[in-house]
């Protein structure tokens, strides 16, 4: 029978538009619930991140530089370091294991946590090809780098820290770094005036030559 003018919509279709109305409500709040709420893990990850670029921001920015491409070889390249060795450097400076004048009234208010907050800060930074600015003697740091000097019992710095010099978790990018401060940490494990990381480091660095040193440097101020 047809309708007339006027005439209300049939109960039919009444549960139909309910059951409409409900579904795109349901579908609104499935897609509003990652606004709504982070997961635990999520917002410690947040409040880390916010709390690591309050500190750069604060204290490391003038030396390190924002995103941690250090313009100046005093102070090391952070861009790319490894996280955990990153933080077990701060923490060591705290300590007093390693020495530095500069470093450790920085760190000295820190927790631990915040170490490892500015490990993953620095970690997630681009880092950068930088131009090596002496040539003929990174190709013999090379050679040092990759085979070692079997003649004096230096071991291959490959060996450790990677081909491509990107290190592990616990032991150094050196990749990208100015090659007068690897140079000086070279020296400082040579003469045992460096009082961390010593165990391998000074025995490795106790049979090279000065030229050595300089070259291995220049060879990783290449890398990416």
């Amino acid at each position: 029978m047809l309708l007339k003018t006027g005439t209300a919509t049939p109960r039919a279709t009444v549960p139909m538009r309910r059951r409409t109305r409900g579904l795109l409500a349901l579908a609104a709040t499935a897609a509003a619930l990652p606004l709504l709420a982070q997961s635990p893990t999520a917002a410690a990850s947040t409040a880390a991140a916010a709390r690591a670029e309050e500190i750069v921001q604060g204290q490391c920015l003038v030396c390190h530089g924002a995103e941690g491409e250090s313009s100046s070889p005093a102070f090391p390249r952070l861009a790319g370091q490894n996280a955990g060795y990153l933080a077990r450097q701060l923490a060591d400076y705290q300590s007093g294991k390693r020495k530095s004048s500069t470093m450790q009234p920085m760190v000295k208010a820190l927790r631990a946590e915040d170490f490892m907050a500015l490990g993953e800060y620095f970690a997630t930074r681009p880092t950068h090809a930088h131009e090596m600015q002496e040539p003929q003697l990174a190709q013999a740091g090379r050679d040092v780098y990759v085979r070692g000097n079997p003649s004096s019992g230096v071991a291959a710095c490959a060996t450790c820290h990677g081909a491509e010099g990107h290190g592990s978790a616990s032991l150094p990018r050196l990749a990208g770094q100015h090659a007068q401060y690897t140079e000086r940490q070279l020296r400082q494990f040579h003469q045992r005036e460096r009082t961390n990381d010593n165990a391998v480091m000074q025995a490795v660095a106790s049979r090279m030559t000065d030229q050595e040193m300089k070259a291995v440097a220049a060879y990783l101020s290449g890398l990416k």
